[in-house]
């Protein structure tokens, strides 16, 4: 996806039908009127517009992202709907902006109202979740951006309904989906006609992080770029960049399919000893590298403000301050690929330890005390650990990115489609990376590994937790003539043991079968 494509604005569409696959279409105008009508019987107007923004499995890729390594996810169906009208009431300048926030599921998500200073923020009690901090994060983020371009900018009235059906903590990314759509949202209803979709993703990456997490990006970016019909390259170092690749056409044809574990792991409530613990792993395992090598790590647009690329981009740099360059630190002119298979060595070297690294001992290599290092690190996002396993997580992102490389090149291989084991290879890697998140980086579960065996043993390629982790989803390469089987054999091993009296409705809900989808739209 060329800069140009990624700097055009998010397309505005009047017919849904471009949004879905074809067999989606009546149920989604069926969902799309109900919010229409809900927003007349709640606010006594029609809305103005509606912001969409879906949810994305990633195929593969898993963790790396906020190490700054490239992934490949793509869009779903799923999707946050934004219904939005702009308030007749005053809103001058001097005046706080005045936003009732509703849910078309009110018995679920309690609405509430919203008063923003004139020259303020909305406020976020980070501790608190609460379904509306993700339109308040959204809206913060875009007022940002507004107020940059136009210092005395104060937010409008509006009115707000929010539908979604991307299943929350399912490791589908609702809540990208809800940032990215909310932000569009505020960005649309405050004059902004033309969002450029680079500036919706770099603003709405941010704005999750006030919710919680150490987002990467690759979820707002999947949400954003998506082009239907096509996976999504992201990467992030030197900077943000986006690319559909397109599935080669073969037969059977590639076919995913998405399986709830229905173990929920919201990432924001289990973040202290999950996800944002495995960013400051992450973090913490490049300083170390870096401190015990002699070089210097410069900022990046890590979460944390370093990243494992900014490790290896050192290693191999030629304008490296260190005078005293090791013979260890790499050639400048070694292949990518290769740099990754160095990492993965040196990681070994440097990192190797029974049991993790301590605080003190992090600490002690890093010339800090304890309290400095927890002030940098676990300060803005918690953390719950004693010791932190930073040769393990290291090494599976650097053996992960390299899975990215090759997942990629068999795409875009032209000769393809008309390779007899192209399947069988995406799915082997596709079912490394489940190995490695299990026994490496240690984000899967009894319930993940259950569905992926029994996906396999049922003709699958390939099988993976996707998401954070911890519970949530899976995805699975299918031929199409074994979609059928899978889904049986999910309901009859799984589904029905875990819950034997489950229903009709829940069961349609539990597996999905994947076509890429469309991002954001007005």
């Amino acid at each position: 996806m060329p800069a140009s494509t990624m700097d055009e604005p998010v397309p505005v569409t009047h017919s849904i039908d471009s949004l879905y696959p074809d067999a989606n279409i009546p149920t989604q105008k069926e969902r799309w009127q109900n919010l229409v009508t809900h927003f007349e019987e709640k606010y006594g107007k029609k809305p103005t517009f509606v912001a969409r923004s879906p949810g994305r499995v990633n195929l593969i890729g898993e963790h790396i992202d906020y190490s700054l390594y490239e992934v490949l996810p793509m869009a779903i169906a799923a999707d946050v709907l934004i219904a939005v009208a702009v308030s007749d009431e005053d809103d001058s300048k001097d005046t706080d902006a005045v936003i009732p926030i509703l849910n078309t599921n009110p018995h679920k998500h309690r609405g509430s109202e919203c008063t923003v200073p004139a020259k303020g923020l909305a406020d976020i009690d980070a501790t608190q979740h609460e379904w509306t901090n993700y339109f308040k994060a959204g809206f913060n983020g875009a007022v940002d951006l507004l107020r940059k371009e136009d210092p005395n900018f104060s937010p409008c009235n509006m009115e707000i309904l929010v539908d979604g059906n991307v299943p929350a903590g399912g490791g589908l990314s609702s809540s990208a989906a809800f940032v990215c759509a909310s932000a569009l949202a505020v960005l649309r209803a405050n004059g902004k006609e033309h969002v450029k979709k680079k500036e919706l993703v770099e603003l709405a990456i941010v704005s999750e992080r006030a919710v919680g997490v150490n987002s990467g990006g690759m979820d707002q970016s999947a949400s954003v770029f998506s082009v239907k019909g096509d996976a999504l390259s992201v990467s992030f170092s030197p900077k943000l960049h986006a690319e559909a690749i397109p599935f080669p056409k073969t037969e059977p044809p590639i076919t995913f399919m998405i399986a709830q574990s229905f173990v929920t792991s919201d990432k924001h409530v289990t973040a202290p000893r999950c996800y944002n613990l495995r960013v400051v792993e992450c973090t913490l395992a490049a300083e170390m590298m870096a401190r015990l090598l002699g070089l210097e790590l410069r900022d990046d647009s890590g979460p944390l403000g370093r990243s494992l690329r900014g490790f290896q981009h050192a290693y191999f740099s030629e304008t490296n301050p260190n005078t005293n360059r090791p013979a260890l630190v790499g050639d400048p002119k070694t292949p990518y690929g290769e740099q990754l298979r160095i990492m993965l060595s040196t990681v070994s070297d440097l990192l190797k330890k029974k049991g993790g690294h301590t605080r003190d001992e992090i600490a002690g290599t890093l010339s800090m005390s304890v309290s400095a290092l927890e002030e940098k690190y676990m300060t803005k996002f918690p953390v719950d650990a004693t010791h932190f396993m930073l040769e393990s997580r290291a090494r599976h992102v650097f053996s992960e990115a390299l899975r990215v490389i090759a997942f990629k090149q068999l795409l875009q291989d032209p000769a393809s489609t008309s390779d007899p084991n192209l399947l069988p290879r995406l799915g082997a890697l596709m079912n490394e990376t489940q190995d490695s998140c299990r026994d490496i980086y240690d984000c899967s579960c009894p319930e993940i590994d259950q569905l992926c065996k029994i996906a396999r043993n049922a003709g699958a390629y390939g099988s993976r937790l996707t998401g954070a982790g911890w519970g949530g989803c899976t995805v699975h390469l299918v031929p199409k003539d074994k979609v059928d089987g899978v889904r049986n054999a999910w309901i009859e091993k799984y589904y029905r043991v875990r819950e034997p009296d489950i229903t009709k409705e829940k069961l349609e809900e539990a597996v999905i079968v994947s076509e890429p989808g469309q991002g954001s739209v007005v």
